[in-house]
């Protein structure tokens, strides 16, 4: 009796396990769940950090810009929040707290607003740091772009080429971006806190990017990729990830010489409401 129970003990899980991939394929990976993302409050923490070298390698400065983010209000709007710049000359040091971004503070848009229009942008100060401010916002709008607006198109392990945001545009005129190739791809699933989520990929390569501005231009290419999780209940974003690595030939106002930099940029965003 003892030895029919501990080898009924063995069968029950492999013939369990032999039927639960099956049923787990045809339940979570055969398309994605449907409907919009819910309508509520979330409030998320982006944090993205800066970091330049020069062309071969040797390490020059970098930079942390955080801030809050929260969308989900009744008429629609987002809103930012406790925006900082800080700059450090340490590669190992921790950064300083920064400058809060006064500008930034409650600053609200709504989604039919064209966020790369330059009225979008009229009480940002003229100065090169403005750009860090302004990348939050973009980048937050990737990230949302990426999981929502072809949501239905995606298909498991099939790579899917965004055509509708490749070519040349212009970032609010302070400069222009171009779009090489753009790919979004349904990776799976995972579980955050003990929710499902959705595993979107994306990934950006040889686009060229130029900046025009008072003090300073620039020309180069940048590459990016990321990772978005979302909730299979809610489809709101869980957390995110980008990063990116661009090479540009900078000019700065007075001085004779131009200058390489390769930046790298790591950006995260966690949801903390």
């Amino acid at each position: 009796m003892a030895g029919i129970l501990i080898l009924s003990g063995i069968l029950a899980p492999a013939l369990s396990l032999g039927q639960n991939p099956k049923a787990l394929i045809k339940k979570y990976l055969t398309e994605l769940p449907s409907g919009k993302p819910e309508n509520s409050i979330s409030k998320y923490r982006m944090t993205a950090v800066y970091t330049n070298r020069d062309l071969y390698g040797k390490f020059t400065n970098k930079v942390q810009v955080t801030g809050e983010y929260t969308r989900g209000f009744e008429d629609q709007h987002m809103q930012w929040n406790n925006v900082f710049i800080a700059n450090s000359n340490s590669f190992s040091d921790p950064f300083p707290e920064g400058v809060k971004q006064e500008y930034m503070e409650n600053m609200k848009y709504f989604p039919a607003d064209n966020m790369l229009k330059a009225d979008a942008f009229k009480n940002f100060p003229s100065n090169p740091e403005n750009v860090f401010a302004r990348n939050l916002i973009w980048d937050m709008m990737s990230f949302e772009v990426y999981s929502w607006n072809f949501y239905d198109s995606l298909k498991l392990n099939k790579p899917y080429i965004i055509n509708q945001i490749n070519g040349e545009f212009d970032m609010a005129e302070i400069g222009k971006y171009n779009h090489n190739r753009i790919l979004v791809c349904w990776k799976g699933i995972s579980e955050i806190n003990g929710e499902l989520c959705t595993i979107i990929d994306f990934n950006a390569i040889d686009n060229i990017i130029e900046l025009t501005m008072d003090q300073i231009n620039s020309k180069g290419t940048e590459q990016y990729w990321g990772t978005v999780w979302l909730s299979m209940k809610t489809k709101t974003i869980k957390q995110a990830f980008m990063y990116s690595g661009t090479i540009q030939e900078i000019e700065v106002k007075g001085m004779n010489n131009k200058f390489l930099v390769k930046t790298i940029r790591e950006l995260y965003l966690e949801k903390i409401q």
